[in-house]
């Protein structure tokens, strides 16, 4: 019985490291402290359940707010602030070709994934790019090295 609640265990903490909403946690923590009066007491089973359950319980009740407060708190890494988040102005790297509105690309930018387009010519993939603009959740890209050249429609991007 002591393999069953350690696999529930390792299963367990798997499911809550996807979905990150501190149940999972605490039951797998039950579970662990379940493994371990297994391991004392392996016929007792009534008496494993019982430690799961309130190891389970007393977790989601009394710790999971405190966990979830801290963690919904901490802003680790980048933070964009003002307007657009911050957005505009920032460099990013393309991750695939980056072409026009009908042919959009993808960025990486504070780490994350952004699809990207761009109004000159494409961009391929690994250049350094500066965000011109936000439209929805797709940013809009110039190269970094082109900044200063005068974009498709007469306005000089490093105005912008």
């Amino acid at each position: 019985m002591v393999l069953v609640w350690l696999v529930l265990c390792v299963a367990l903490v798997l499911f809550e490291l996807h979905h990150m909403a501190f149940y999972a946690l605490f039951v797998a923590v039950g579970a662990f402290a379940a493994g371990i009066v297994a391991l004392v007491a392996p016929d007792s089973y009534g008496l494993q359940m019982l430690v799961a359950s309130g190891v389970s319980v007393g977790g989601v009740v009394l710790v999971r707010p405190h966990v979830s407060n801290v963690f919904h708190r901490h802003r680790g890494g980048h933070v964009a602030i003002g307007v657009h988040g911050g957005l505009v102005g920032q460099q990013a790297i393309t991750l695939d070709e980056v072409g026009d509105a009908h042919q959009v690309g993808h960025v990486k930018l504070a780490g994350e994934r952004w699809l990207a387009f761009t109004d000159g010519p494409k961009i391929e993939a690994g250049r350094s790019v500066v965000v011109t603009a936000l439209r929805g959740t797709t940013l809009e890209v110039w190269p970094v090295d082109m900044r200063s050249i005068e974009a498709p429609g007469g306005a000089d991007r490093e105005h912008q």
